[in-house]
């Protein structure tokens, strides 16, 4: 049966876009649903900076008019620019197990991706690494962390049939909460805050406090995640909308923050609990209950998950991460928790990756990001490609006219 790809042209091709993943995971035991109200304004071009300095397609595939898969088609030329890349990125890829669905989504972003002269697809990778990025490929029975990937094994299976190879895995550790922070790392801690003089750990007890401190975290991780992959640095609006998104959700009593005699943010680690279950059961909702879901979760759980954390590359090595991890594991004890998800790590940081194994962290979960080759094609391909082309020009080139 013929597979008929189109675009996202109108708000109800958005809506079965954003909805179709539901439908997919019905009755999968790990997945979690995202924040419907946050999926509007990602794939909102209006509301999403990101689009001002990227191409973006998303096409819906159908089979005898029934929707059975998505895909987001994104070139991020400002990241390309930065790092001398001509590439494209996939994202969001939805299918039941379906190879040939699959296949054509991808195909489809491929073409699309050699008509603006990329020479590489990679993914699943958004606009950032701040958005869920890379496919489970170990760890499929432990729970799925809120702004991470929730995929099933035949995902990896389509992709590397399609001749994807691995580009990056991203490490999770779990780590379980000892009832006393070792004495050896309390005594680094407490050596560090002597040998650092000026320094002073902030802590917090109120969301509104945290108001203050936004930009400053914000312009140190654009300070110290030039290397990160996927990493784009925040505009300034960017920062306030991430903010405003996430706000509301945060505990700020898992949030440190270490400034230097001159009141400048040198360090920090955000961490919050694991609230999953919370959006489970509000099934993707705040209103008119869910955020009710989400509140009880976050006092009932028993496992922190740490979203983000940097040092400025002057204060590295320096005892700061130490500071700011033991204060971190009294405020866990505090909350009863008991494991910590270090959410997701490049495989090559060894740095990170040394102190999670230090606290008697083991990789408990593993994500890919995919690469291939956009390679010159053989007379015989190219002609093929050209007729091909020619039938996906209309979807591919000027979608929405």
């Amino acid at each position: 049966m013929e597979i008929v790809v189109k675009t996202v042209c109108s708000k109800s091709d958005l809506r079965r876009f954003i909805y179709l993943p539901a439908k997919i995971h019905k009755g999968h035991h790990n997945w979690v649903p995202p924040l419907y109200s946050d999926e509007w304004e990602f794939f909102n071009e209006k509301n999403n900076k990101s689009y001002e300095y990227s191409d973006v397609i998303l096409l819906l595939a159908y089979r005898e008019k029934k929707l059975v898969g998505r895909i987001m088609g994104i070139i991020n030329y400002k990241y390309n620019d930065q790092h001398k890349e001509k590439n494209a990125r996939f994202n969001f890829l939805e299918t039941w197990d379906d190879r040939e669905v699959s296949e054509v989504l991808i195909k489809h972003v491929e073409e699309w991706a050699r008509l603006k002269g990329m020479k590489k697809l990679v993914g699943p990778l958004a606009f950032s690494d701040k958005d869920p990025q890379g496919f489970l490929i170990e760890g499929f029975n432990e729970p799925i962390s809120v702004a991470t990937h929730c995929n099933y094994e035949y995902m990896v299976d389509h992709l590397e049939a399609l001749g994807f190879k691995k580009d990056i895995d991203l490490v999770v550790y779990k780590i379980k909460i000892p009832e006393q922070t070792p004495e050896l790392y309390s005594k680094v801690a407490e050596r560090a805050l002597r040998n650092n003089q000026g320094i002073k750990l902030l802590e917090f007890t109120r969301r509104k406090d945290l108001k203050p401190m936004i930009r400053p975290v914000f312009k140190l991780i654009n300070d110290t995640f030039q290397d990160i992959y996927g990493f784009m640095p925040f505009t300034l609006e960017e920062m306030d909308d991430f903010a405003n998104r996430y706000l509301l959700i945060m505990d700020p009593r898992l949030i440190k923050v270490v400034i230097n005699e001159r009141g400048e943010t040198v360090a920090f680690v955000i961490g919050m609990p694991d609230i999953s279950k919370g959006f489970k059961k509000s099934r993707g909702y705040l209103f008119p209950i869910g955020f009710v879901h989400l509140l009880l979760a976050s006092r009932r759980s028993r496992q922190l998950n740490l979203l983000l954390g940097a040092i400025h590359p002057n204060y590295q090595n320096r005892g700061l991460d130490t500071i700011m991890g033991c204060a971190m594991l009294d405020s866990a004890r505090q909350q009863k928790m008991e494991n910590i998800d270090s959410h997701l790590e490049m495989e090559s940081n060894t740095k990170v990756r040394a102190e999670m194994e230090y606290m008697g962290g083991q990789v408990y979960k593993r994500y890919r990001v995919f690469g291939k080759p956009l390679a010159k094609l053989t007379k015989k391909e190219a002609e093929e490609s050209k007729q091909q082309q020619a039938k996906m020009k209309d979807i591919l080139l000027t979608p929405c006219e």
